[in-house]
């Protein structure tokens, strides 16, 4: 499978598959079952890798490529990896070490983009570039406010590729998204599914999206899965899609997502299932200065 011709143009140049294999496993999930399913996600046709520091995995998901490369499947240039500088490590003196554990970690010379989560360290990340280090830089979980106050800085060398938030049809994030488009900043959509229920960050009584009676009738419209409806109403609005699993049948089946198209009149019913629901809170940064890091404004 090929999917190259579906990429978007970063406004640094390079290019992101629109498509993205996201890696963040439950504690309970071995890690070998990491290393096999992201070896199982290159072999099926994912390019786009998302990982983090956060996630304690990326030693396995380096193995899976270190793995996919050498049994000639791919080439370092033909896999896009996005790794995540977490909080702890923003202070400018810690950024670059932060990347350089991560790639001795992956077994890789660099990363194609690297995200920070909060506005600050902003000049550390933009030294991580030019060192070749990571090919882009770019955000997660700014808010337009965040978004500005970094635009706006004085002496900004790289804009922000991208703005990787929670995005999905009861969280559509229309204004952020027209507000990144406007700047040329790409909308990355984590939690795209909606479904992960994370105990320390999710509500167990949250509802399925998947269950959802519009995007189940949907599905069986298009005889697609409500999964694939709910991926490619994200690729029809401009937007890349993290599509995360850990079940064979489920990772190949994600890639179907370029094989049909929605309606534009059943992409305005998807709109008008918005109620800006998030399953990710953050709470656990309530008290930092930026907090709340998920509002459209």
């Amino acid at each position: 499978m090929n999917f190259k011709h579906q990429r978007m143009e970063l406004n640094d140049g390079h290019f992101i598959p629109v498509l993205g294999f996201g890696t963040y496993a439950a504690e309970e999930v071995p890690k070998g079952k990491i290393v096999d399913c992201t070896k199982l996600a290159i072999a099926s046709g994912f390019r786009h890798i998302d990982c983090s520091h956060l996630y304690q995995n990326e030693e396995e998901v380096g193995l899976a490529i270190q793995s996919k490369i050498e049994d000639g499947t791919v080439k370092r240039e033909d896999i896009f990896y996005t790794s995540k500088l977490w909080s702890t490590f923003h202070r400018p003196e810690l950024v670059r070490p932060s990347l350089e554990r991560s790639l001795k970690e992956l077994h890789l010379d660099y990363v194609n983009l690297y995200l920070i989560h909060f506005p600050v360290s902003l000049k550390a990340m933009e030294k991580c570039k030019d060192a070749g280090l990571a090919k882009s830089i770019g955000v997660s979980n700014f808010n337009r406010r965040q978004l500005e106050m970094i635009l706006n800085k004085p002496g900004l060398k790289y804009k922000p590729v991208c703005n990787q938030v929670e995005c999905h049809p009861y969280l559509n994030q229309s204004k952020l998204l027209d507000f990144c488009k406007s700047k040329g900043i790409a909308l990355v959509a984590y939690g795209a599914l909606g479904t992960q229920r994370y105990k320390y960050c999710v509500d167990e009584n949250t509802p399925f999206l998947l269950d959802d009676p519009i995007i189940c009738a949907m599905a069986k419209k298009y005889k697609r899965s409500p999964a694939l409806v709910a991926l490619r109403y994200q690729l029809q609005r401009g937007v890349v899609v993290l599509a995360k699993s850990f079940k064979e049948e489920r990772i190949k089946e994600n890639l179907q997502v370029f094989e049909f198209q929605l309606a534009s009149e059943d992409m305005k019913i998807l709109d008008n299932l918005n109620r800006n629901y998030r399953y990710f809170s953050a709470e656990m940064f309530n008290g930092h200065p930026n907090f709340p890091f998920s509002d459209e404004y």
